[in-house]
């Protein structure tokens, strides 16, 4: 596929997906319309690591280092 082609592609892409701008470069939101799945993962995905950032937070207080840390403040 040469360059012209590619661009025409790209641009009638652009215009089937309704695509406004660039998402990654852009500080703005988008005027996408995100699916409800797309929204549902993404809620399940924000789930899973807050709780995964939790089990590492428990796993750090019971750590033998961490209550060594405690006595010595405590001190």
């Amino acid at each position: 596929m040469n360059k012209k082609d590619y661009e025409a592609e790209v641009a009638a892409f652009i215009r089937r997906q309704g695509i406004t701008r660039c998402p990654t470069a852009c500080a703005l939101p988008t005027q996408g319309i995100v699916s409800a799945a797309d929204r549902a993962a993404l809620e399940d995905y924000a789930a899973t690591r807050a709780r995964l950032r939790q089990q590492r937070i428990a796993a750090r207080e019971r750590s033998p280092w961490a209550s060594e840390l405690a006595a010595q403040r405590d001190e």
